[in-house]
């Protein structure tokens, strides 16, 4: 969609660090006023020094004529502005680092508010390890930047100012000399941190670092697999390249900088080198031979100290561009609109579910528009169970995902109970709308508090009562401290089927009229199945329930059954109607019914049925009924 003409554009780069630092623009100027007070009182030592060398030189011969009042008063000066300059810097740190910490909390609290206001079909589409680093080391270095990297820019900037005027105090020849080095390595700063071939090494290095938190969250996730199969981290391919991609990145972006940086280094360290000559082509024309020494002496030992703030400076250019690009990232995700909220949100008592005609397509930066439904319509009554079934990508999971909004449809409607769901309030359309998938998460939290997740005001007899109900209550009795057993800690693990089941306490205790399974029981036991199956025909009486399945076996018994194919409904009806009327839906019933008649032959292991027999699928496609 188009912005409104009003709308400001977003600002970057340093406009924009500028603009989140001035959240606290009270401790922020503060703290830069400081920096560059401590600035300006740490050349008092310098000064000091040089006019304790002339008095020296001019009573050289009497030493006995040394004003020493004079000579103390300026060593206190020169003490004074030692001690003078590391208070006001500290200050200055004190200021800019509780703005930064402020800054840094109110920051991850918008995200984390705005990313939890975004639909569900946001984060399926944006990856944990994205957000996270977002989170965690771009948000983080914003702090970094004001707590230190923005005095020291105060600090550094105002550098040059004094170091103009001290340079020109003296001599302005010696001060001139001086001057072309530091404009020297200020131009090679530039060269190398302000082009545009250093902004795209930036952002590529953001990228690869985005990639590289990615691949390491899936190969933690499937660390499992990985030593169950006695692999290595060779084997995970995927984090394995990463990993060689960023060594072989940050290598050739380290690299592109090697001249750059030993030219910097070499010129803003040896400022003396340029200043000798100068000294020896003027030395023999000065007037006052003694004070040209001494304006010289001067200028060679104030070189030395000219390398550590334009150095810091430098670091300060380099971090604040790595840090903007962050920072152009984390505004990218808050700019991403919630979905729109109806002004008169409208309620229901009828929880039957329809689609209209409805178009939807998926957009991402990488790949575009990608259809997903085309012209989708049908009806799940309340009361009764309406599965969706089809191939790997046909639509299923999608029609499943707008029914509580992940998305909005491109074209057409999703009604319940006759109200287009964009007229109802987020809040009431998720309390209204029940999920149980086949990824189950759990908190590191008490089983209790994992139950009371579907229902924060449960009491603990109702917790109990829906864990019996989800077929779960007699192995959470068997736990350490029963319904008070932390997962997760001191060993405590549930199987895939114990954790499915307590996922099904959870949508019990919710008790919402509308209920979306996602193929709740796909990497579940036999022994568990049941047991899941048992706890799902609980949780489904009177309700509006759609059904994701692969495994035909577990929707036999459904009301009506939707074969999806290619983002349409390709077939509707009863089992039996749809096996009767020999087309799509009956093709996939023999595959189906073929697969189980499986069998493995073999000295190893003799002849043996795959799957389950016929008797079984039975028990389990009337669990329904």
């Amino acid at each position: 969609m188009d912005k409104p003409e009003k709308e400001k554009p977003q600002k970057k780069g340093m406009a924009r660090l500028l603009e989140l630092s001035s959240r606290k623009k009270g401790l922020v100027i503060c703290s830069c006023v400081l920096a560059i007070l401590s600035v300006a009182v740490s050349f008092a030592p310098f000064i000091a020094i040089y006019y304790i060398i002339r008095e020296l030189v001019v009573h050289f011969a009497d030493l006995g004529a040394l004003d020493t009042a004079y000579m103390i008063d300026l060593g206190w000066l020169a003490a004074g502005g030692a001690i003078a300059a590391i208070l006001l810097n500290f200050l200055a740190l004190m200021c800019s680092h509780f703005a930064a910490f402020r800054t840094q909390y109110e920051l991850k609290l918008e995200f984390a508010e705005h990313i939890a206001s975004l639909p569900l079909g946001f984060h399926s589409a944006n990856s944990t390890g994205k957000l996270r680093k977002i989170v965690d080391e771009n948000i983080e270095k914003l702090e970094g930047f004001v707590a230190h990297q923005l005095p020291d820019m105060a600090g550094s900037f105002a550098m040059p100012i004094f170091t103009l005027v001290v340079l020109f105090l003296f001599d302005w020849r010696l001060g001139l000399a001086s001057l072309v080095p530091i404009l020297a390595a200020y131009l090679i700063q530039m060269a190398a941190y302000g082009g545009d071939k250093a902004q795209k090494f930036v952002k590529k290095y953001q990228d690869s670092l985005e990639d590289l938190n990615n691949a390491s969250v899936e190969y933690v996730r499937g660390i499992s697999v990985v030593k169950a199969f006695n692999q290595t981290i060779y084997s995970f391919r995927r984090f394995h390249e990463t990993i060689t991609d960023y060594g072989q990145f940050v290598k050739s972006y380290t690299m592109s900088f090697e001249k750059y940086m030993a030219a910097f280094m070499v010129i803003i360290n040896h400022v003396y080198v340029f200043l000798i000559p100068v000294i020896i082509l003027i030395a023999g024309g000065a007037e006052d031979y003694a004070a040209f020494a001494l304006a010289a002496i001067f200028y060679i030992v104030f070189s030395f100290s000219l390398a550590t703030p334009f150095t810091k400076l430098m670091y300060v250019s380099s971090l604040s561009t790595q840090i903007s690009d962050g920072i152009e990232r984390m505004d990218r995700i808050l700019a991403v609109e919630p979905l729109p909220e109806a002004a008169h949100p409208e309620t229901t008592t009828d929880y039957s579910t329809s689609f209209e005609d409805v178009v939807f397509s998926y957009m991402s930066e990488e790949e575009g528009e990608t259809a997903a439904l085309d012209g989708v319509s049908f009806v799940a009554r309340q009361g009764e169970v309406t599965a969706l079934v089809g191939p790997s990508g046909s639509g299923k999971s999608t029609i499943a995902h707008l029914i509580p909004r992940f998305y909005d449809v491109d074209e057409g409607t999703v009604r319940i109970g006759g109200t287009d769901i964009r007229d109802m309030a987020s809040d009431y359309l998720m309390s209204i709308v029940g999920f149980v998938f086949q990824d189950v998460f759990l908190f590191k939290q008490s089983v209790a508090d994992n139950i009371l997740i579907g229902n924060r005001h449960a009491t603990r007899e109702q917790v109990v009562a829906a864990a019996k109900a989800a077929q779960c209550h007699e192995f959470i009795e068997k736990l350490p401290q029963g319904y008070d057993t932390v997962i997760g800690s001191s060993g405590v693990h549930l199987s895939g089927g114990e954790r499915q089941r307590v996922v099904i306490a959870r949508a019990i205790l919710k008790n919402a009229p509308i209920l979306v399974l996602d193929e709740a029981t796909a990497f579940a036991d036999p022994e568990n199945e049941q047991k899941i199956q048992l706890a799902l025909s609980e949780l489904m009486r009177d309700k509006t329930v759609i059904i994701i399945a692969h495994r035909l076996s577990t929707v036999r018994g459904a009301d009506t059954i939707l074969v999806v194919d290619r983002g349409r409904i390709v077939e509707e009806g009863t089992h039996d109607a749809l096996v009767e009327a020999d087309g799509r839906y009956r093709r996939m019933w023999e595959q189906y019914i073929g697969a189980m008649d499986w069998t493995l032959s073999g000295a190893a292991t003799g002849p043996g049925r795959l799957d389950r027999s016929s008797e079984e699928t039975e028990v389990y496609g009337n669990v329904w009924n």
